[in-house]
Order: structure tokens, then C-alpha cells, then sequence
């Protein structure tokens, strides 16, 4: 199976680097896993709503220009529907059950995802009525995706 994630935006801290290296080694025991991160913009402190959406139409057209031709789309939303993770594992099982062999998540920047983007995906998940950092969300996000592989093959891990 192939996992891609598309972000919005570059990790800067060594910690969050480290620990996607380290969640990209372990998940290639079960996947091709590949983060594609386009380019953020900046937002100012007070930014009015027509400059929020301009940034969320462009962060957007980055992301739409990397979406790979045939993948289940799954992007991160505040609105989306919550998982747990043994909910999670099922359905990315399923979708393998199912003939998909692509995933691809999407982790919007600071202000989210524009309508568009939400419109192309096959699905919204959200993983908790609160805002993260989108560079802590990789993280969590790729945690949970091997978290899931991990229910999947019935290994230990998963408690």
C-alpha cells in the first residue's frame, strides 16, 4: 500500500523531524509512506477574512497540484468525523479490502483547508475537537497510521 501525507509548510524543530524519521522507518516495514510538503504563507496577526481566504485558495492550489492520480483522499479537519484507532486501522483495512492502494492525508497550515480541498477528498477525519499545530499533527497523524498497521497484523502495540 501506498501512504502519501501532503502539508502545508516545512518542520523546523529538530524534534519533530526526528520523531517523522522515525515513524517513516518503522511504517516501512507495511507501506510506501511519503510526506510532500507545498509551500505555506505567511499570515499576519491581523489578517483580515478576504486575506485569509486568498492564503487558504493558494495554500490549496499547492496542495490540489500534488494530489497522486487515484488515491483514496483523506483530509484532516476540525468538522471531520472522529476515530478512534481500532475505527481507524478498520478502515484503512477496508479500503485495502476495497482495491485501494493509495492513500493520501492531508494536513492543512495554520488557518486550515479552503472548501476546495475539502471538497476533493473522500472523507474528513478529524482527530479531536482541538487545534494542534500542523507540525505536531504530522506527528500525531503518522503515529496513528502506524499505530493502525500495527492493529492490522494483529502485532503489539495498540493497548
Amino acid at each position: 500500500m501506498n501512504i502519501t501525507v501532503i502539508c502545508v509548510g516545512k518542520i523546523k524543530e529538530t524534534f519533530y523531524r526526528e520523531a517523522l524519521a522515525e515513524y517513516a522507518k518503522r511504517l516501512s516495514k507495511y507501506c510506501n509512506f511519503k510526506v510532500i510538503e507545498v509551500a505555506d504563507m505567511q499570515t499576519p496577526d491581523n489578517a483580515s477574512e478576504v486575506m485569509k481566504a486568498s492564503i487558504l485558495d493558494k495554500e490549496g492550489a499547492g496542495i490540489i497540484s500534488k494530489l497522486p492520480a487515484n488515491a483514496y483522499i483523506i483530509a484532516t479537519a476540525i468538522e471531520g468525523k472522529a476515530m478512534d484507532s481500532v475505527s481507524f486501522a478498520e478502515k484503512i483495512s477496508r479500503l485495502n479490502v476495497d482495491g485501494i492502494s493509495h492513500i493520501c492525508f492531508i494536513i492543512g497550515g495554520s488557518l486550515g483547508l479552503c472548501d476546495e480541498v475539502k471538497g476533493r477528498a473522500d472523507m474528513l477525519l478529524s482527530f479531536s475537537g482541538m487545534t494542534f499545530p500542523h507540525q505536531l499533527m504530522r506527528v500525531i497523524l503518522s503515529e496513528q497510521i502506524y499505530r493502525a498497521f500495527r492493529i492490522i497484523h494483529g502485532e503489539p502495540y495498540h493497548k
